[in-house]
């Protein structure tokens, strides 16, 4: 049974879907999640962030490699085994464009809000949240057979959004994108899988907003 709770050193988790097949793998040194997307019906793969590590994204990953790594946003601590990575796998790079130029990989595929991203059989949705960086984004897909699966980065935690630096300017953008674009429009039964630490859903955070909104972080 899927979790979704993982440890640095630990092995992956892994969350089997009708026609995705996630696996989600802590890295250290600050605890950071990477996930594994494997079209079941092609076999094809796609990587959400290479954050370090990268003799053990690469064991994840296997033989059969990856077709893309998105980047969800500029952060050292989510990029930092990209380049390995893609060398090691000759992937295509992904990441929204006002972010890229912050990430030292080139990046193939500059994204925008509501760009596809496609592997195998499967679709993700970028999503753009401006105010943990710029260029932030979270990736949906849509699964045909259940609720929706959401990887937020660094914008979307258990409690609270993504850190500020107690920039109200940059908090109002991002707890006002993750609202409209997020909890406006998602089921409370999409699945939450954030760039550091436990998953959660839509539903259970839901009722926090009005208090995230009050303290301004």
């Amino acid at each position: 049974m899927y979790t979704g709770n993982v440890k640095v050193g630990g092995s992956a988790d892994v969350h089997e879907l009708p026609r995705l097949i996630i696996s989600k793998l802590a890295v250290g040194p600050y605890n950071n999640n990477s996930y594994l997307l494997r079209c079941r019906r092609t076999g094809t793969q796609l990587l959400v962030d290479a954050p370090s590590e990268p003799d053990r994204l690469l064991s994840l990953i296997g033989a059969e490699g990856i077709a893309t790594v998105v980047t969800t946003h500029s952060h050292h601590d989510h990029w930092g085994a990209l380049a390995e990575v893609v060398l090691a796998t000759g992937a295509q790079t992904a990441a929204h464009h006002l972010d890229a130029p912050d990430i030292p990989v080139a990046t193939d595929l500059l994204l925008v809000d509501q760009d596809q991203v496609s592997f195998g059989e499967i679709s993700l949705t970028a999503i753009h949240l401006v105010g943990h960086t710029p260029g932030s984004i979270a990736l949906l897909y849509q699964d045909p057979a259940g609720p929706p699966h959401l990887f937020t980065g660094d914008c979307l935690f258990p409690g609270g959004v993504g850190n500020t630096e107690k920039d109200a300017i940059r908090f109002n953008s991002l707890i006002g994108d993750v609202s409209t674009k997020l909890f406006d429009r998602l089921p409370d039964e999409t699945w939450v899988y954030p760039g550091h630490g436990h998953d959660t859903n839509i539903g259970s955070e839901r009722p926090q907003l009005s208090s995230w909104r009050e303290r301004g972080w």
